[in-house]
Parts: structure tokens; sequence; C-alpha cells
């Protein structure tokens, strides 16, 4: 195998989102515990599941990056490989991966911090993917995917902020800020960490503040050439919602919906949606 893509699952994927002969693709999974029982993040996970025992949880619950040996396993049987990771500065797993890929003199092995998650690393895939079926070199490749990885975006709003506080993923100020004035924040991944863009009073204000900020984000770009990706945790409601409004507002190439795997539910739970672009 020549080229193959690895990423971990804060992108909501699973090893069949590419079945290409010529180009691997593999989701190494991190690891949620809770009362003492481990979840693997993968396709076998029972979402459902995993949020109800959650929400029993008597300990704090946790998540764990990926060991070295699993993204060095990843690489394998590949010449050239492109790993996407969250952002370093919420987990690990950039350091992981990197780590992992140390010893592999065989192969060229480029990890990319892509200082946000879930459909962030969906773009960086379908776009490594798209460059490679082009033909273009693995340096070329490499290029354009640093570039690319520059211009994205990341917006969110969350109905609850617990996880993300209780794991020293946001600060407590900022949460106890947005909880002590019940307001529903619109946030934003800016350089890899997570910062409070607008407070609103209600979750249909946040939707369209969210909607709204696309557009200053978007200044001056071609947004008809783009693609937005919008997640959330299955039968929410809040998603497709907000999927129908960009669409409406804006006339991206495509607006696609993904569901919401293990450690984008652990975070983001019930009502929270993130959009990327």
């Amino acid at each position: 195998m020549k080229f193959k893509i690895v990423v971990d699952s804060s992108s909501n994927l699973t090893n069949s989102y590419i079945k290409d002969e010529q180009v691997g693709f593999q989701v190494v999974p991190l690891t949620l515990r809770v009362d003492g029982i481990d979840y693997i993040d993968d396709e076998n996970l029972d979402v459902k599941q995993l949020l109800t025992s959650l929400h029993k949880a008597k300990s704090k619950p946790t998540s764990s990056c990926p060991a070295p040996s699993l993204f060095a396993e990843s690489y394998s049987e590949a010449e050239y490989v492109f790993c996407f990771t969250i952002s370093r500065k919420l987990s690990g797993c950039f350091n992981s991966a990197f780590v992992g890929g140390m010893d592999k003199k065989d192969s060229k092995i480029h990890v990319v911090d892509s200082k946000a998650t879930s459909g962030n690393l969906i773009l960086l895939v379908d776009k490594t993917y798209q460059l490679i079926k082009q033909g273009l070199s693995y340096d070329e490749i490499c290029e354009q995917i640093d570039e690319y990885n520059k211009q994205l975006n990341l917006l969110f709003i969350l109905d609850s902020f617990d996880m993300l506080v209780k794991n020293g993923r946001m600060s407590k100020i900022v949460a106890f800020v947005a909880s002590s004035l019940s307001i529903k924040p619109l946030c934003i991944a800016d350089d890899g960490e997570i910062k409070i863009d607008k407070k609103v009073r209600t979750i249909n204000a946040a939707i369209k503040a969210l909607v709204s900020e696309i557009a200053n984000l978007m200044v001056g770009k071609d947004i008809s050439s783009k693609t937005c990706i919008v997640t959330c945790l299955e039968g929410d409601e809040i998603g497709p919602k907000v999927k129908q409004l960009i669409e409406e507002t804006y006339n991206f190439k495509e607006v696609k919906l993904f569901y919401h795997r293990g450690l984008c539910a652990f975070y983001a739970l019930e009502g929270g949606v993130i959009v990327s672009f």
C-alpha cells in the first residue's frame, strides 16, 4: 500500500469511511472510562449506553488518548502516511501519534495537529484523499494539507459544559460565567483552545449567532467551493436544524451531517452541535 490516512476517533469516523484498495484508512480509538469501565471509541461502541452510564457515574469520568504503539500499528504497510489528530491543547493524541511514527524508518509519516476536532478532521481526511487521487506527490500533499488546515474553522454550542470543565478542557471561570448567567454561549476553536465567541440567552439565539458568525469568518472567501460539516448526537433535533439554516443562508458546495461517536458524545453530551468549514 502506497498511501494511508490515519485519524483519531474524535473525528466521529469509523474504519469503513474510505474503501479503496490503493488508499488505506484507519481510525485509532481513544478510551473513555466511566466508573471503572473502559469504553473503546470504535465502531462497536454503543453511544447511548455510554451516555446512560455517564449520567449515572459516581466518580469522575475520564478520557485517554491511544498509546503510541496503536498509532505505530496503524502506520504499518504504507509508504506514505497522513495522520490527523484532535488539538494537542485538548489531548495527548498528537504527541502519541508523533512518537508512534519515530521508529518507522521505511515510511514517511506526516502528523497534523488539527487544532480542533470533529468535522475539521473529516474535512482534512476528505481533502487528503482528494489530493492523493489527483496524483500529487507526498511533499505536495503535505504542503497543501498544512495550508488547508490553517483555513479551517470550528464553531459549537453546548447545552452543558460539565464534561469539558471536569476534565480540564475548558476554563472553569469561563464555564462558571456561562452557567451563572444562564446563557448559551457560542464557542470557537481558537488556535486549538476553546473560547467563548458570543454570549446569548437562548439556544435559538445561539443557533442564529452561529450561522451569522460563519459570514464573519468567511469574508472574501468563495463559500461555493467549500464543504460544511455539522455534527451532533443522533436523535437530537438541533443538528438537522442548524444544517437546514446553513443551507438556507449560504451557498456551500455541500453541507453534511454526521453523528457523534464516543469522544464527541462524551464531551458535547445531548444538545451539543459542532460546525466545521
